[in-house]
């Protein structure tokens, strides 16, 4: 029993990934032009993440371990 439940729960979830187009609700449209912009975006676009909002990782990754320098502050606790 616990295990149809724990099943049905599993195919429940796995439906909410379910993408299908999206589209402004009846009634409703998508926002309005952008004042500098020379067309009204579509949806797709909107969906689309610009480089300012996701940018590149910028820190460079260790490439070979080096001993710490030592820390004046590293005080064992009193």
């Amino acid at each position: 029993m616990t295990r149809a439940i724990a099943l049905a729960a599993a195919l429940l979830l796995a439906a909410c990934g379910n993408r299908q187009s999206l589209h402004p609700p009846a009634g409703a449209s998508l926002p309005p032009k952008p004042a500098t912009a020379p067309t009204a975006p579509t949806a797709n676009e909107l969906l689309k993440t610009r480089t300012a909002d996701r940018p590149g990782r910028s820190d460079e990754l260790m490439t070979k371990s080096q001993p710490r320098p030592d820390d004046p502050f590293d005080q064992p606790p009193k």
